[in-house]
């Protein structure tokens, strides 16, 4: 299943993506009456105190050198990733930097990078940010106060709706100084909106000026980054390779050290990941994260693996919150338009039958929007005080098992029998006015139910192919079209389809970025992740209450879970998706020229930031 990554497009235009709120840790107060703060989390302290030297999941003494292949998926048509349009490559993240950074211990936390200190006066309506003079474009350039007010201008008048979306609540920004970035917020006592000012990237004005270039064209050349790493070679829609920077201005910051030992990164595209699953077996590709259980299952009784020089690694969980994934339905449409519509074709999904049959028992049935989170309803299925709390404002305008039942999705035998799941589907559809007649599900005016399930890669057909079977089955005219993913990019930014392999990732805690997920003014703007089109004004004035939680103590921690599960039931109770699976545990393979550190990070597999290529093994 194609998941976009919501990380990674953010990270382009701000290097960083962390939600935000926090507690003051290492502050001391200046002449001006603000708070100076040299590093904050949110909830509680830093993992690391002031002072600290590295992260503790990095190798100090591993080598420098080796060059790594990556496959990609599909194609990239940019370069320049902010502006609404077709995609960008694969590991740009690589080449960015932002005010202050995140570790792979934590969720929301800050350290220094690009800025020295923030300092924010008591109602945090802005902070203004010290920028450390060593701070340095790749061309040698100061990276100054400038190039973040214009990096933000960027955002604010060319990037696509979920980038835009993201940085509303930074409302302006001022260079007092070449070293002196203030920011001013579109909300007071708001912490959340100064973690998110903190993850704000530069854009290198001097180089669009000096080359005349338009921030809202699909650049197809590399421009002037700051990152760990430059862009060595672009082969368009092809590969891109990335290189160390030798001179990293930032290389020996406590958040940078030990980091970033690879010295060339390619990523190689392909429009089918089995050939691209050759390349790897045959050493052309270095590093294989595993998405399909099948190949999992099967696909490793190989020779390079038995005698070890394929190393294949499923110790890894994955802690970090994942987000929805599934089939959509485009709300936009009749008659998915109709909730009971969406429930009882939702109900011919046989989960049972496909855990068993295709994903040999690896995967786990997503039950929430915020599944493998506190978020979510996973872990909470009858709702609590404090939720009942929330919910009760809405009562009347919501369905009244929100309050009472849990969410549960239907459960098979697994044989792929499925009559009693038909009985109830056609109950439902009954009721919205479609019956089956000679077989055919019709309306009344006797048209027959067509859908129709868009998917860009060849391996999803293999769940979605017994889905479809079943809705032929109901007497729905169903198929599955697969395209590639510059036209997967179009339909999806267009909302042309009537359901939609895909999913999203969000960072804890839901945030700004929920509202082009799910509010009613995405549902109708180009480009925004809405796409099951949903228009709820609960859902919006659910959204509203969360982005409004501060987020300064343990308290406002429990009460943004609370309301997010608020949401999450209102939403499940919507059938806006056919809820499919997720994975909670990495599945990696690698040449074993590639090592890793002895201590994981808590968040993530660390790769290929804290990994490196050992000189012996790689000869």
């Amino acid at each position: 299943m194609f998941v976009r990554s919501f990380a990674d497009g953010c990270r382009l235009a701000a290097a960083a993506l962390l939600a935000s709120g926090l507690t003051l840790t290492v502050a001391t107060a200046d002449e001006a009456g603000l708070t100076r703060l040299t590093q904050f989390a949110e909830f509680g302290e830093p993992v690391y105190p002031e002072g600290f030297e590295h992260f503790d999941y990095v190798n100090l003494d591993a080598p420098t050198g080796g060059h790594v292949r990556l496959a990609a998926y599909g194609t990239f048509e940019r370069i320049n990733p902010i502006p609404l349009g077709p995609a960008w490559p694969q590991g740009l993240g690589l080449v960015y930097d932002s005010l202050m950074s995140g570790s792979s211990d934590e969720l929301a936390a800050y350290y220094p990078s690009i800025a020295l200190a923030v300092n924010i006066p008591d109602d945090v309506s802005y902070a203004i940010f010290e920028l450390d003079s060593r701070a340095r474009w790749h061309d040698g350039e100061p990276i100054t106060a400038d190039d973040f007010v214009f990096a933000l201008e960027i955002i604010q008048q060319h990037a696509r709706p979920l980038l835009r979306e993201f940085w509303r609540n930074l409302e302006s920004a001022t260079a007092l100084a070449p070293d002196r970035l203030r920011i001013d917020f579109a909300t007071s006592n708001n912490w959340k909106t100064l973690g998110l000012a903190a993850s704000l990237g530069p854009q290198p004005k001097h180089f669009y000026e000096a080359n005349d270039l338009d921030p809202a064209a699909f650049n197809t050349e590399p421009e002037v980054y700051e990152g760990p790493y430059r862009i060595a070679n672009v082969d368009l829609g092809r590969s891109i390779t990335y290189e160390r920077v030798p001179d990293y201005w930032a290389a020996d910051l406590p958040v940078n050290r030990g980091l970033n030992h690879i010295e060339r990164i390619t990523y190689v595209y392909f429009r089918d990941l089995d050939v691209a699953f050759e390349a790897f077996k045959s050493g052309e590709i270095d590093f294989w994260s595993e998405n399909e259980a099948r190949r999992w299952a099967t696909g490793y009784n190989i020779p390079q693996v038995a005698d070890g020089r394929i190393i294949r690694d499923d110790s890894i969980e994955i802690n970090t919150p994942r987000g929805f994934a599934g089939l959509v339905f485009n709300s936009r449409r009749p008659p998915f338009d109709d909730v009971r519509v969406r429930e009882g074709l939702s109900l011919l999904f046989d989960f049972e039958w496909t855990q068993a049959n295709i994903l040999y028992g690896l995967y786990a049935r997503a039950q929430s929007y915020f599944p493998n989170s506190d978020y979510g309803t996973r872990d909470v299925p009858m709702p609590t005080a404090e939720e009942l709390d929330i919910l009760e404002q809405f009562r009347g305008r919501v369905p009244e098992s929100v309050f009472d039942e849990a969410f549960e999705l239907n459960e098979t035998d697994g044989s792929g029998r499925i009559r009693r799941e038909l009985r109830q589907a056609w109950a439902l559809l009954e009721e919205a006015g479609w019956t089956v007649q000679d077989g055919q599900l019709r309306n009344a005016d006797g048209a027959q139910m067509r859908l129709q399930i868009v998917t860009q890669t060849q391996s999803s057909v293999r769940y979605v192919q017994p889905f479809v079977t079943n809705l032929d089955r109901a007497g729905v005219d169903a198929s599955v079209r697969v395209v590639d993913t510059a036209q997967f990019q179009r339909l999806t930014d267009t909302f042309d389809y009537d359901m939609v392999a895909i999913g999203a990732n969000f960072f804890p805690p839901p945030n700004e970025e929920l509202r082009t997920y799910f509010s009613s003014a995405a549902a109708s703007e180009e480009g925004s992740a809405n796409w099951a089109g949903i228009q709820d004004p609960v859902v919006d004035e659910l959204l509203e209450l969360i982005v409004s939680i501060d987020g300064q103590s343990d308290e406002d921690l429990e009460r943004l879970k609370a309301t997010t599960r608020a949401l999450d039931r209102v939403l499940l109770r919507g059938h806006y998706i056919v809820h499919t699976f997720y994975s909670a545990r990495n599945r990696l393979a690698y040449w074993s020229k590639l090592r890793h550190p002895e201590i994981a990070p808590v968040y993530g597999t660390g790769f290929p930031a804290t990994w490196w290529v050992d000189p012996a093994a790689a000869r």
